[in-house]
């Protein structure tokens, strides 16, 4: 295994101790059958408690928190069921963990799947993605859709490529800094973007769940380390957002803009995403009817 490889998966199994915490924090007594005493200083279960549901010792789930060990699928399923963890989170552990679907790890000790990867030119912490081919390959579709606004996105949910219905229909990305060209830091924090979509939150905690399961499993990458940190920087009243480990993939939605015309147009948003390693996605934004 390579220096890079061995680096990258102590952090994913800090990342996977840090998972499971949040989720303990989560579990009351009650939910798991165990008496709430009035001595309890925490609401969620103790380590001991989980260690017992999940038929290991406490001392191995102590060090597994602690991201100390790796584990086996079969142990970190029961931990998952005893966490009381939903689909996506159960999935989510398991890449931390570095399972593939077919429960094997990638050649090199890497997580291929989610685009583990050694750091290289574009890893710098406040630099959003630049396009490259993927911009040259997926433009052509986005021209495509002359009614239906479609965005490219990067992992990190950087804009790399849009269409005109888009740049119509929203802020042109054209006149957007580079550096802020971003879809998390344009709905958290541009007023043009938050009178557009006066209902943002949503759609905004949505999409920071679907970051946060990426930049778990890529617990290198300066980019996602950095836009973290300038999203906690400028909205420091969504500390509890960026404290929340919920992850999961985006959930097609629909929304309502409000025209500059004063009309009300809503559309059904879709991620789409794409086959390339370290691939993002296409934000499709389909009409429904406007009232």
């Amino acid at each position: 295994m390579t220096d890079t490889a061995q680096r990258a998966r102590g952090a994913l199994r800090r990342e996977l101790g840090g998972f499971l915490r949040a989720h303990r924090d989560l579990v009351a007594p009650a939910d798991v059958g165990l008496p709430r005493t009035p001595r309890r200083r925490t609401s969620g279960l103790r380590r001991e408690e989980v260690a017992a549901l999940a038929g290991v010792s406490v001392a191995w789930y102590t060090w597994l928190e602690q991201g100390r060990v790796d584990t086996s699928r079969q142990v970190l399923d029961a931990v998952a069921r005893a966490l009381r963890m939903d689909g996506a989170a159960r999935e989510h552990a398991l890449a931390l963990a570095g399972f593939a679907a077919d429960g094997l790890f990638a050649p090199d000790g890497l997580f291929a799947p989610d685009g583990l990867h050694a750091p290289d030119a574009r890893d710098t912490p406040n630099a959003p993605d630049t396009p490259d081919a993927a911009e040259v390959d997926h433009q052509p579709l986005l021209d495509s859709w002359p009614t239906t606004p479609a965005l490219l996105l990067s992992p990190a949910l950087d804009l790399l490529a849009w269409n005109t219905a888009y740049a119509t229909l929203w802020p042109d990305p054209a006149a957007v800094p580079p550096d802020r060209r971003n879809l998390l830091l344009l709905l958290t924090g541009d007023p043009h973007h938050q009178r557009l979509l006066p209902a943002w939150q949503p759609l905004a905690m949505d999409l920071y769940r679907h970051f946060r399961t990426r930049a778990d499993r890529d617990p290198l990458s300066a980019r996602f380390r950095g836009l973290t940190a300038r999203l906690r920087a400028e909205r420091p009243d969504l500390k509890e957002w960026w404290d929340c480990r919920s992850v999961g993939d985006f959930t097609p939605r629909t929304v309502e803009l409000a025209l500059a015309d004063g009309q009300l147009a809503r559309y059904g948003v879709t991620l789409l995403l794409t086959p390339e390693p370290r691939g993002g996605a296409v934000l499709v934004q389909t009409p429904a009817r406007t009232r």
